[in-house]
């Protein structure tokens, strides 16, 4: 999680410093529009923003950071409002109020995780965290966030409500998952009932990576592509988006069903990188040469790139490094124009979280 707090209170700015100080291993930047501290040249820890605060807003959703807003709840509304898309890729939107008493999600609950970062806040200001999310209020089984927690793309937003309506109606819902995928022990929540798969009637939910139609509410495909890259510093998005979309033709993939971009830890601010995971709303992973080293298998190997980076293949070994246990190459690297790429397939499976 990538936290950006902004205050508009002399207030506002002592509680974003004493959360960060409990927000340990996240990376989170203060701002504030308070002005009597700049007018005054007060020493702050927190940036002054000078532009309105939708342009900071706008700013800080494109880098798909978590916002909270330390105010009321009417500023966070208007500034983000105009940059809401999709509930799969907004960022998530939190508000809390000056004296740390309550905070608010208010947008991107589940799947960007505002509920739960909401939380996290709270128990570090010791605050109460209001969530409004009806699946959550009452303990039910959220599909969207079962969907995020399993790594599992929506395929048919529209289908969530449907599925939640019934939840909350406390009509039993029905799920098939694909052979082989469930994780042994896993517990399938009341209200919940399993059927064999591919199921022979309509099912509520269908959770698969085989291209096949399913009469069915909502379709969940698993994330299970991880695209391993390296590049010569400075190669612009469009370039790398056109060698990763060519590539990922040839497999007959869609962005959908990525996982991840990796790459080794040399290329972790590469803008084009940063950019084209931004934009398809995607992690960007990056390891050191070490860990590189001590993936296992057959790699292309690159005296000129070892003797640049530490290791004889980044591509390759970073997208197999990001599938964890079980992943295999399934496009071996392919190079073009200063840019490689390889894209491995992870193992799979889905699990439940008892409501």
């Amino acid at each position: 999680m990538k936290l950006s707090i902004i205050s508009f209170t002399a207030n506002g700015i002592k509680l974003s410093v004493q959360l960060i100080q409990g927000l340990d291993g996240i990376e989170t930047a203060l701002f504030t529009k308070c002005s009597l501290h700049r007018e005054e040249r007060r020493a702050c820890p927190a940036a002054f923003v000078s532009r309105s605060v939708g342009e900071w807003a706008r700013e800080q959703m494109e880098e798909k950071r978590v916002l909270l807003f330390i105010g009321a709840c009417g500023i966070a509304v208007r500034a983000v409002a105009p940059y809401i898309t999709d509930k799969r890729s907004d960022s998530p939107v939190l508000v809390m109020d000056e004296k740390g008493r309550y905070v608010i999600p208010v947008l991107s609950g589940h799947m960007g995780g505002a509920n739960e970062a909401a939380c996290l806040i709270a128990r570090i200001a010791g605050a109460e965290p209001v969530i409004t999310t009806a699946t959550d209020l009452n303990r039910s089984f959220a599909v969207d966030l079962f969907a995020k927690n399993n790594s599992l793309s929506v395929v048919n937003k529209e289908g969530i409500a449907g599925v939640s309506s019934r939840v909350l109606a406390g009509e039993n819902i029905t799920i098939s998952i694909e052979t082989g995928h469930i994780q042994d022990g896993s517990r399938i929540p009341a209200g919940v009932h399993r059927v064999s798969y591919p199921p022979e009637h309509k099912v509520d939910i269908v959770v698969t990576s085989e291209e096949k139609v399913f009469d069915t509410v909502i379709l969940l495909k698993p994330k299970e592509y991880v695209i391993g890259m390296g590049c010569r510093r400075g190669k612009e998005a469009d370039q790398l988006e056109a060698f990763i979309m060519r590539s990922m033709k040839e497999l007959g993939i869609m962005p959908m069903q990525l996982l991840a971009l990796a790459s080794i830890e040399h290329k972790c601010s590469e803008p084009g990188f940063l950019k084209w995971s931004r934009k398809y709303n995607l992690p960007f992973i990056t390891y050191s040469a070490e860990e590189l080293k001590r993936v296992e298998g057959s790699f292309h190997e690159s005296a000129f790139v070892k003797d640049k980076v530490g290791v004889d293949n980044v591509c390759e070994r970073a997208a197999l490094r990001a599938c964890g246990y079980g992943g295999v190459l399934v496009y071996e690297k392919h190079a073009e124009d200063g840019m490689t790429i390889a894209i491995a397939r992870r193992e799979w499976s889905v699990k439940f979280d008892e409501a």
